[in-house]
């Protein structure tokens, strides 16, 4: 270290840091990209559902109010039947008893058609929430293509910016000594991207800890690199 002038050294290592903070920053957010256009189709097919949901219940309630007419119509002509029948009949017994299997045939009749009505209600309702759903699909899809296109835009931006970033970087380490810069690199590969962090108010700024004076003076001597001996971290002093 003693042919390196290593108060330039640091300087320069902490403007290729300033470079890589933000490089840092960048790829995570390229890379937290495909959970974000995950949670949106996620959304998309939760509106989906709804809509198939609410068209299976409209379905089921049109079935279920067919089945009813179909029972209604059984009835009726049970009831038709028996009326015919009503005529031949020659004790007033067998007439009365009639009467009432008359009667009753047109009381499940009746009931039927209050089944009906009520299926209708509940067909009317499920159109209505059909159409609600398929409203909500469709602002969802909006909804979906508007934040897809504004990922894609700004990973694209990201890209771009990158690959400044990128060749800035090449320059900016080109002077830097192979020692200290490989040292540096696997700092910052094991410290979420920040390797050289000053000390201010003797605490490292990189994990707060304290840094005793001693340690500010050996910093200051400029004859070696210290690190914090918590994060690990490059310190240096901004003059």
């Amino acid at each position: 270290m003693s042919t390196v002038d290593l108060k330039t050294q640091i300087t320069t290592l902490a403007k290729l840091q300033t470079v890589d903070s933000e490089i840092y920053a960048l790829k995570k957010e390229k890379s937290a990209q495909p959970d974000l256009l995950k949670s949106l189709d996620a959304a998309f097919e939760e509106k989906k559902s709804g809509v198939a949901s609410a068209e299976k219940l409209l379905l089921d309630l049109q079935k279920e109010k067919k089945e009813r007419e179909v029972e209604l119509g059984s009835k009726e002509e049970s009831g038709k039947k028996l009326q015919t029948q009503l005529y031949q009949l020659k004790t007033n017994k067998e007439y009365q008893a009639m009467l009432q299997q008359i009667a009753d045939a047109k009381a499940d009749a009746s009931l039927f058609e209050d089944k009906i009505l009520e299926s209708m209600e509940k067909i009317d309702k499920a159109k209505v929430a059909l159409e609600e759903e398929k409203k909500k699909l469709q602002q969802e899809e909006g909804v979906s293509s508007t934040e897809k296109k504004k990922i894609s835009d700004r990973g694209k931006q990201i890209d771009d910016r990158l690959a400044q970033l990128e060749a800035q970087r090449a320059q900016s380490s080109s002077g830097i000594d192979p020692e200290i810069l490989a040292q540096y690199e696997r700092i910052l590969a094991n410290r979420d991207g920040l390797a050289i962090v000053t000390v201010k108010d003797n605490s490292c700024q990189g994990c707060n800890m304290y840094v005793p004076p001693q340690v500010i003076n050996l910093i200051r001597m400029y004859e070696r690199i210290i690190t914090c001996e918590v994060c690990n971290r490059i310190l240096y002093i901004e003059e």
